[in-house]
């Protein structure tokens, strides 16, 4: 049980910063659709993010309220600060970059064979949430086509 929860954790961890980085974005686009639509991911990455904290509360754990400042995804989407002075493109390729590496931590999960055998509650926990993480993959591949 203990991998399941360590696996829960850094799940809900990546998806918090993840969550913060849409934020960023939304803050530092200098287009107000761009704008408007990373606050529409913060939103529903924010209902995610409930999930999975709820996960962790019910397995008598601390919910993630933090942002992990050595997390990949984190610093993916710090870059966004960097990236807004060279235009919106950069600040897609970022989303961009930060959505590819949350939705292959899940699928690295959810296709692992020592994880298959993990806490069912956990388990439909993870599959669930996918759904809108992968949601956000297509979001960001739909602004590279859109915008970049």
């Amino acid at each position: 049980m203990s991998q399941n929860i360590e696996t829960l954790k850094t799940l809900t961890q990546i998806t918090y910063d993840s969550v913060e980085g849409y934020r960023t974005a939304a803050e530092k686009s200098g287009s107000s659709a761009m704008k408007k639509a990373f606050e529409q991911r913060a939103n529903m990455r924010s209902q995610t993010l409930a999930k999975l904290n709820n996960g962790l509360l019910m397995h008598k754990e601390k919910p993630i309220a933090s942002v992990s400042l050595s997390g990949s995804v984190h610093q993916t989407f710090l870059k966004i600060t960097e990236a807004v002075s060279n235009g919106d493109k950069a600040v897609i390729d970022r989303v961009d970059e930060g959505e590819e590496f949350i939705a292959e931590n899940f699928r690295r999960v959810l296709n692992d064979d020592e994880v298959k055998d993990m806490d069912l509650s956990i388990r439909t926990l993870i599959q669930d949430t996918y759904g809108e993480i992968s949601k956000g993959e297509r979001f960001a591949n739909m602004l590279e086509a859109q915008f970049a």
